[in-house]
């Protein structure tokens, strides 16, 4: 017997008492009723946007369920080239508008726009077009789905989760919007080629779940409401908070999603299960009137999965009730990556998958692209003996609550001031709307970095009009004001210049957004190219989401 087995199924709603933190909403108290499953055996099926990370992932599963993939994107990538080596067909010329004659299913990107030549041609056609979301969770319908939402943590936890049960023998299908090495094989097995997808078994090989179909692990977005597609047996819900307001319009919204998201999973005596923050999930109303098991997490001693982190020396103690479950040591720093290994400990082990062997791998876990990761190390001054140097970090972080924990962990692990150095943030904001929206709290996330540097806006999503409320310069000067050194560059290459004559020996430098900034962390790296860590990256792009 496993300790999944010993795991309560009721759901405790009266432990669910916490203190609302909004005004209690108007909650739907009905499920709408899963989609019919596509049988996807036999069907010809195109995807616009092959080569997004996601995407690549939806490709394969959809092979592993019988069907014949192609698919078209902008232009060649390592994604795509990995897809033609598994015997995907993939096109390039997305303007003309044709598609294979066969083709009798399509799934377009979240990034595809309605005007797209392709997606007018299937519509002219009459065929079926499903979206990511849709496609996503249509893969689940036929899976035993394990869905892993929050504002935030979601890919890092995601990434853990499928990484430890590949490590715990239950071979999991994994879909996550960034790429690991450790995916393919487990964070115990040597690295390999960094992925954002796992086709796992067919079946669920052992525990209590076995013989049931295979586990599929899933990043579930709350952006425009995609993870209302899916239907899993088991979810977690990291956090809730204020974001993606262009699409939401208020925090009360955004609180309603993840409510109504929860309320797919199945009943308690199904076998549903929700896990959710102790604390900054507003999980009173999240929970209200669920019929699946509803159990917390947190540092709170009140939750049903206490976490104890000491953060200097990365030690991490997971307990439910008042048994330990299991203890481990973190490879990766910050508070944040404790809670988000913790949260996919408590997962693996509801699916059956044994602790000890979960605690090994996420001890051994070393992380995804993009999210703190470490470049490499950039001499600095002139030639010839005593050079100093600059460890330079890349990050996807765009939203407040992200940034602060991300410049804490790196202050904390890094400790640039034990060598009278700085950190120093290069951030590009991401989408007007959502710097307008939060305009205090990015002024406030910022209160680790000792410099920061703020590029133009990324325009995303939003309207023109959305553009001309707000720039990049009301952001540097709401930092100015809170007494933070910060100062507004474009374009990038000025960036640079800029970080060659302000850097010095010792100092941390992290470029942060989720737009095309990373660019500026490698164009810094490749003024001195040999010095460069190995696993750094110069040449490509990091693949999108989906």
């Amino acid at each position: 017997m496993t300790l999944a087995d010993t795991l309560p199924m009721t759901p405790p709603v009266a432990e669910v008492s916490a203190a609302p933190d909004t005004t209690p909403l108007a909650m739907p108290a009905h499920v709408p009723p899963p989609p019919e499953p596509i049988c996807f055996r036999g069907k010809q099926a195109y995807l616009i946007g092959i080569g997004g990370c996601g995407m690549s992932g939806i490709a394969r599963l959809l092979a592993s369920h019988g069907a014949s993939v192609r698919g078209s994107d902008i232009a060649p990538s390592e994604i795509t080239a990995a897809l033609e080596r598994d015997g995907l067909s993939v096109a390039f010329d997305q303007s003309s508008g044709q598609l294979p004659e066969g083709c009798d299913l399509l799934v377009a990107s979240a990034a595809v726009k309605p005007d797209h030549p392709q997606l007018i041609e299937a519509t002219r056609r009459g065929l079926p077009i499903l979206s990511y979301a849709e496609a996503l969770g249509q893969c689940m319908l036929v899976r035993t789905g394990i869905a892993v939402a929050g504002t935030h943590g979601k890919s890092t936890t995601t990434a853990m989760l499928g990484a430890a049960l590949a490590d715990a023998g239950m071979e999991p299908s994994v879909i996550v919007g960034a790429t690991s090495g450790q995916l393919a094989r487990g964070s115990l097995a040597e690295p390999a080629t960094p992925i954002g997808h796992r086709v796992g078994s067919d079946t669920v090989p052992h525990g209590p779940l076995a013989g049931r179909p295979g586990f599929l692990v899933a990043e579930s977005c709350e952006f425009n409401r995609s993870f209302h597609h899916y239907r899993p047996l088991i979810a977690s819900i990291s956090s809730v908070e204020a974001d993606h307001l262009d699409v939401f319009g208020s925090l009360d919204e955004v609180v309603r999603a993840f409510h109504e998201f929860a309320m797919l999973i199945p009943p308690a005596q199904e076998g549903g299960r929700l896990l959710i923050a102790h604390d900054g999930a507003h999980r009173r109303e999240v929970t209200a009137g669920l019929r699946c098991s509803v159990q917390t997490i947190g540092f709170s001693p009140q939750a049903d999965w206490v976490i104890e982190a000491d953060a200097p020396a990365r030690a991490v103690t997971l307990s439910h009730g008042r048994e330990r479950v299991a203890a481990w040591t973190m490879t990766l720093p910050g508070t944040h990556n404790a809670i988000n290994a913790a949260t996919a400990l408590a997962l693996g082990t509801m699916a059956g998958a044994d602790p000890a062997i979960l605690a090994r791998s996420l001890a051994a876990f070393t992380g995804i692209d993009r999210r703190m990761q470490f470049l490499g190390t950039r001499p600095i001054g002139p030639a010839g003996h005593g050079r100093g140097s600059v460890r330079v970090f890349d990050d996807y972080g765009h939203h407040p609550t992200e940034i602060d924990v991300t410049l804490r962990a790196l202050r904390e692990s890094e400790r640039p001031e034990d060598r009278s150095a700085r950190l120093i943030c290069v951030f590009q904001p991401h989408q007007h709307s959502r710097t307008r929206h939060l305009l205090d709290e990015f002024a406030a996330a910022f209160s680790q970095a000792d410099v920061v540097i703020v590029p133009p806006i990324y325009f995303v999503r939003d309207s023109q009009e959305e553009k001309l409320k707000i720039t990049a310069a009301d952001l540097v000067d709401r930092l100015r004001r809170r007494g933070t050194r910060a100062m507004h560059l474009h374009p990038f290459e000025a960036i640079v210049e800029q970080l060659e004559n302000l850097c010095g020996d010792g100092d941390v430098l992290v470029v942060m957004g989720a737009g095309d900034v990373w660019k500026v962390a490698r164009m810094f790296l490749e003024t001195d190219d040999p010095h460069r860590h190995p696993g750094a990256t110069t040449t490509k792009s990091p693949a999108s989401p989906d």
